[in-house]
């Protein structure tokens, strides 16, 4: 679900709550830079419940998704490296029955 709401984000415009969140988390990072410099129109210092929830909801899901492409990564890391063993293990066997 939380998938289908980020890709409609490009091709629609961002509803307030995700625009809030997208603002506070802003504020946070430039927070974490050392720099202040949010215009005070558009500082959000606070989230409500609901917004909560969904910056937590959007952690979890980028989580996951990190942590799936990083298990996918390694995988195929494991899978190559165990064909190249067996590639390398004919090449280097001798044929025991040539006729």
């Amino acid at each position: 679900m939380l998938h289908q709401e980020l890709e409609a984000s490009s091709a629609q415009p961002v509803d307030h709550d995700w625009g809030q969140i997208y603002l506070y988390v802003a504020n946070k990072t430039y927070g974490r830079w050392g720099k202040n410099e949010v215009p005070e129109d558009i500082r959000v210092e606070s989230l409500t419940d609901d917004q909560v929830r969904d910056l937590n909801r959007l952690k979890e899901w980028l989580y996951q998704r990190r942590t799936t492409a990083r298990q996918d990564k390694d995988r195929a890391e494991r899978r190559q490296k165990k064909e190249a063993e067996a590639t390398k293990r004919k090449a280097e066997q001798p044929a025991l029955f040539q006729f």
